[in-house]
């Protein structure tokens, strides 16, 4: 059987961190992915290494940023199954969010769109949805849902 679009299955990217919306996000991405018989992606991303001075410090601070990484995913993987019943992928990688996230489209042609949230926060909506809406010529090159990071649960269902 050829490998046609129509044929592959749409992936829900979501950009896995510490803030409180993205909870929002990755309930939304699992709900759509579920309704559209989709995959979840779930991305975390790893600060550049910037401590130069003793390579046995920043490997060990490195291996602890791994840790703590992938256990984000775990635990944003376990919500995936359990509102949705579906096995996400995990990826991390390290480097700049925006960059990370660009590479990992490129990458991966079967990501169709990008899953973020809004941060309710004073400070602003949050990076890398404040750089979408900045201009279009740093425009990612797939679809992005920007999902309100104050929804309820049920909200969330009612949309997705």
């Amino acid at each position: 059987m050829p490998d046609s679009a129509a044929a592959r299955r749409r992936k829900f990217l979501v950009v896995v961190d510490k803030s409180p919306e993205c909870k929002v996000a990755i309930r939304f991405a699992a709900r759509r992915a579920e309704h559209t018989n989709g995959i979840v992606t779930l991305l975390t991303v790893l600060g550049p290494a910037d401590f130069q001075h003793w390579r046995s410090v920043e490997e060990a601070m490195r291996e602890e940023a791994l840790e703590e990484a992938e256990k984000m995913l775990h635990d944003a993987a376990r919500d995936v199954n359990r509102v949705a019943g579906l096995f996400p992928e995990y990826v991390v990688l390290e480097g700049k969010s925006r960059e990370c996230v660009l590479k990992l489209i490129k990458d991966d042609p079967d990501i169709s769109i990008l899953v973020l949230a809004s941060s309710t926060a004073r400070e602003g909506p949050g990076p890398l949805v404040s750089s979408v809406a900045q201009q279009a010529s740093l425009a990612f090159p797939i679809p992005v849902t920007i999902v309100p990071g104050g929804l309820s649960d049920e909200a969330v269902d009612a949309l997705a």
